[in-house]
């Protein structure tokens, strides 16, 4: 099977099951944690079922199920036993009794082709034979380490903070925070765009940094920074201050 195609059923079978699983437990929150577990579950996929014996392929596949099952058991951690994420919530209110079918599409099926756009390079770099590791790759795989750094030691140093009681209604602003504003976010950009730039070794898989610059897109524009930061500086005592000295996105000293 192309390998396209096989990651498209994998993402439509997992976000059909996790839409059932969501009308049963009246959560539409489960589909953030399904949202890396599905990227893992495409480059196990195509790994297993993609025709290429190039090392390239498996690099790109192994990075992303890397990254998609710390995300996956992070977010299970975090959001596991608190209840519907506010978003859908509000989704929920707005929509009332007709929220579980139109939660199909507009939920889990829009990340569902998310996921596919973004997973481009992962089951793009299949079906080419004899590519190995080059420059690109190690470029690439560098680029992955710090975007692993950022994201997972930034969800750490958050989970520490908000652990100790002494924190209860302060802001994080130390550690990675002190020089970026969403270190999570950055971290994971440069996850993707490491993935896409290794699989660019292969010539039909460099439409794949299509996916990493939605992801990019993403994580800036639509459901990352823009969203949490509309909240936080309505809700969150001195963030204004914190958004006025401190990098949205791209790490940097902090403004005096």
């Amino acid at each position: 099977m192309n390998t396209s195609l096989l990651a498209a059923v994998v993402i439509a079978s997992l976000m059909i099951i996790t839409w059932i699983v969501s009308l049963l437990v009246r959560n539409a929150s489960i589909v953030d944690i399904t949202w890396g577990f599905g990227f893992a579950l495409v480059g196990a996929a195509v790994w297993l079922g993609g025709d290429s014996s190039g090392s390239i392929s498996s690099l790109v596949s192994l990075l992303t199920i890397l990254w998609g099952l710390r995300l996956t058991a992070y977010l299970a951690w975090r959001n596991i036993g608190h209840g519907e994420d506010f978003r859908y919530r509000a989704m929920r209110k707005r929509w009332g009794p007709r929220f579980g079918l139109i939660s199909l599409g507009t939920v889990f099926g829009f990340q569902g082709l998310m996921m596919w756009v973004v997973s481009l390079p992962v089951h793009l770099a299949y079906g080419s034979q004899g590519y190995s590791i080059g420059v690109l790759g190690v470029v690439g795989a560098i680029l992955w380490l710090i975007g692993m750094f950022f994201e997972a030691v930034g969800d750490l140093q958050l989970a520490r903070f908000k652990a100790d009681p002494a924190n209860e209604g302060k802001l994080m602003d130390r550690g990675l925070w002190r020089y970026t504003r969403h270190p999570n976010y950055f971290g994971n950009a440069c996850i993707w765009w490491g993935i896409a730039i290794a699989a660019s070794t292969i010539p039909s898989a460099r439409w794949g940094l299509v996916g990493a610059a939605l992801m990019n897109v993403l994580l800036v524009k639509v459901s990352g920074v823009a969203m949490l930061e509309r909240s936080l500086s309505k809700r969150k005592p001195g963030y204004e201050e914190y958004m006025r000295r401190t990098s949205s996105f791209i790490p940097r000293p902090p403004r005096p």
